[in-house]
């Protein structure tokens, strides 16, 4: 029983190691380029503050807009704000409910699909987040220093704010990640069999407990596999203090 309720866990722990690194392959430059969008000053209606001198209320109010910045920093307070599994609920059976058919079954792993937009859309959101307080916890003297040398934004970015910036994420960066490996349990919700989902399978086949609580063991070697390799890194990227 031990070997087959074994084997039955690891077919689930494979399912939830397949979603976590496409979660994170997708996810961690998603976050990139939405805190990129959240951070935008682009303000296409910026001229009607020259031409107005004392442009007020609704004028100056348009003047002022960013709407790339406004439209990023709402999608990301939606999505940080409702809970992964409604997002999980809404993407795998919405489409079928609003239009009469759902579309992931046209895929060959329609429901892993569905599971791994869901988890790359909340996660990119999360991570954006971090990305930006790290990119902006570098002190602005630095970047005025490099345009001062006569270095390019990209040049400054890349080589002055990138790498002091992933200094400061990795340890939020690495609470988010070990949090996505628990959160791999969710899939279950759209009825694909992950690790606890497994376990649970033999409580109510076999009424049996012990595999249940067995499931905890691979999720504590996942996340001290991963704390262990987070620690390094940070040991690595010591010489910046």
């Amino acid at each position: 029983m031990f070997w087959t309720v074994t084997l039955s866990i690891l077919q689930g722990c494979s399912q939830a190691v397949k979603l976590f690194f496409l979660t994170l392959l997708f996810a961690l430059p998603l976050g990139l380029v939405v805190a990129f969008g959240s951070m935008s000053k682009w303000a296409p209606f910026r001229a009607l503050a020259y031409r107005q001198q004392e442009a007020r209320g609704f004028a100056r109010w348009l003047s002022q807009l960013r709407p790339l910045s406004a439209l990023t920093n709402v999608i990301v307070w939606i999505i940080r704000g409702t809970p992964l599994i409604l997002q999980l609920i809404i993407i795998f059976y919405g489409p079928g409910t609003w239009f009469g058919a759902n579309p992931w079954n046209a895929f060959r792993d329609g429901r892993m699909t569905a599971c791994c937009i869901a988890f790359i859309i909340n996660y990119a959101c999360y991570f954006s987040v971090i990305y930006r307080g790290g990119i902006e916890g570098v002190p602005a003297g630095q970047r005025e220093a490099g345009e001062v040398l006569g270095l390019t934004k990209r040049q400054i970015f890349f080589k002055i704010t990138l790498l002091q910036m992933v200094k400061r994420i990795i340890p939020p960066m690495s609470n988010e990640i070990i949090t996505l490996v628990k959160d791999t349990s969710l899939a279950r919700t759209i009825a694909i069999i992950e690790i606890t989902m497994a376990g649970e399978a033999f409580m109510k086949s076999k009424g049996i407990t012990w595999p249940l609580f067995y499931t905890g063991v691979f999720y504590l070697a996942f996340v001290g596999l991963l704390t262990l390799l987070f620690s390094f890194i940070e040991r690595k990227l010591s010489y910046f203090k």
